[in-house]
């Protein structure tokens, strides 16, 4: 749980309501009580009383062991968080003049890249007077597109973004 949401979360006699709707741990339903009347259930469980809706009318709140309650919570997160794949991004530049060995290189390196399961943007960066025939960087992403289509996907088209012109990659499922 975060720190904001941790404060918002109001326990036992922070809670200043006089009439609450209480629900006991295992679901047991005790209707409209007073906060006391609450407060004392609780306690004789030996559990918390834990605002859970406050604006509700009346506010609802439930008799639970808060401890083990933000203790699980923080276990789903780190869970939530082992199960997210971080999807990591090579960028190769390019230029429209670039010879054909250089480009056999930055293959070779980009087939690396994805056999390695990262995806791989390639970028053509057009200088002065290329801007003015923006065909010519799309040329040589599609050239590249040739040498690279047997062992990944095109994401997307080449697509014009300021003086790039931007190809991402990703490995074929």
């Amino acid at each position: 749980m975060s720190r904001e949401k941790e404060k918002d979360i109001l326990l036992n006699q922070q809670i200043r309501a006089n009439e609450v709707r209480c629900v006991g741990d295992e679901g047991v339903q005790y209707g409209i009580i007073s906060r006391n009347e609450a407060l004392r259930k609780a306690d004789e469980l030996g559990l918390d009383l834990v605002l859970i809706s406050p604006n509700a009318n009346p506010p609802v709140c439930k008799i639970m062991d808060y401890g083990k309650f933000k203790y699980q919570q923080e276990k789903k997160q780190k869970e939530a968080k082992k199960k997210q794949k971080i999807i990591e991004i090579k960028e190769i530049k390019l230029s429209v003049k670039i010879a054909q060995n250089d480009i056999s290189y930055k293959i070779k390196q980009a087939r690396e890249f994805i056999q390695s399961g990262k995806h791989v943007r390639f970028r053509v960066f057009l200088k002065g007077r290329e801007m003015s025939n923006p065909d010519a960087g799309v040329a040589v992403l599609n050239n590249v597109w040739g040498l690279m289509n047997d062992i990944a996907d095109r994401d997307h088209e080449p697509n014009f973004e300021g003086r790039y012109i931007n190809m991402l990659t990703v490995p074929k499922k």
